[in-house]
Formats: structure tokens, C-alpha cells, sequence
């Protein structure tokens, strides 16, 4: 069985709550974060196999279908996504700087390991809802046509769900945007 993580985003706090609870009486997962974020909603992230992580998803989908605003599953996520996450990533300089924004936290974390897993980046940074009004972005680093790449698949995967915002790939970024974002 592979390792795996998923993640519930719900309309409202009651909903969450509820849905999250489900998760973790339904299978043997690990609840690794589960909180309230910008404006009212609430996430849970798991992680566990990928077998106990889709049935603890699917368990809290059909809890509160109608405040369910986004899910994920992802089997084997990019090891990078943690410390993104967490704002411990190592980055040692920016030759390019990639920016994707999603108006929900659920498609930003798919869309990391997409971009992760399509070209030769390193995240920078998740920043998952908190002061952001429910709004998510994420920051990679690589050579410019990495991050290109990396930023048009994952812009793809999230189009796909209507959750795309906005997007830009910089060249070069100035000293003082790298001292910003690092």
C-alpha cells in the first residue's frame, strides 16, 4: 500500500468539524492538520495509505455534501509539499520565480505536486487560506522554462476544477522580491 495524503475543504465550520471527525473513525489515518481558515471555512489534511485515505475522503464527502466546497486524494505526494506547507523549505537562491493562485486550499496542494512532478522546481512556499480570504497560492524556484512548465500544468489541472485565479512565472526576480519571498 503506498503512502498518501488527502484533504476535506468545507463551507462551514460545523460541516468541517463533522466531516473530519468521520474521517478519522473511518479508516486508520493521521490527521495532520485540521483547522478553521479565511472567511469561515475549515480543512483537514490526512495522511495514511492510500486505501484508509480514500475511504476516509469518500466517508467525508458524503457527510456534508452540500458545504463541501473541494477534496483531494494524492498517492505518493512530492516529499517537497510538507515543507512548503510548514514555510521550513531550504531554497538557496531564485533564478526564476513561479506564482500560482487558487480561489480555494484544496486545489493549491494538488497543484504543488503537479508542478513538483512536472519539471525540475522546488516549492518555496503554500500558503493555504490563512489571510487570504480562502484564497491560496503557491511559490516555486527553477530555471525559467521549469517554472513555465511547472506553472502551465499545474494551471491546467486546477482550470479543470474552476479554481484557477491568476498565475505568473518571474525571470530574475529582483534581490529584494527573493529576500520577500524566502
Amino acid at each position: 500500500m503506498s503512502k498518501a495524503i488527502g484533504m476535506i475543504e468545507f463551507k462551514t465550520v460545523a460541516a468541517g468539524i463533522t466531516a473530519a471527525d468521520q474521517m478519522v473513525k473511518t479508516a486508520q489515518v493521521e490527521l495532520l492538520e485540521a483547522q478553521t481558515v479565511c472567511p469561515g471555512k475549515y480543512i483537514a489534511l490526512i495522511a495514511g495509505d492510500l486505501s484508509a485515505v480514500r475511504a476516509a475522503v469518500d466517508r467525508a464527502e458524503q457527510t456534508r455534501p452540500d458545504e463541501l466546497i473541494d477534496s483531494f486524494v494524492l498517492g505518493n505526494p512530492d516529499e517537497s509539499i510538507f515543507p512548503a506547507i510548514y514555510g521550513s523549505s531550504c531554497i538557496d537562491g531564485v533564478d526564476a520565480l513561479g506564482i500560482l493562485e487558487t480561489y480555494d486550499a484544496a486545489s493549491i496542494i494538488v497543484a504543488a505536486d503537479i508542478a513538483a512532478k512536472t519539471a525540475i522546481v522546488k516549492l518555496i512556499e503554500l500558503r493555504i487560506a490563512k489571510g487570504m480570504c480562502g484564497k491560496s497560492y503557491m511559490l516555486i524556484t527553477g530555471e525559467v522554462a521549469a517554472c513555465e512548465a511547472a506553472i502551465a500544468k499545474a494551471r491546467a489541472s486546477v482550470g479543470e476544477k474552476g479554481m484557477y485565479l491568476d498565475s505568473s512565472v518571474i525571470a530574475h526576480p529582483d534581490e529584494q522580491i527573493c529576500k520577500s519571498v524566502l
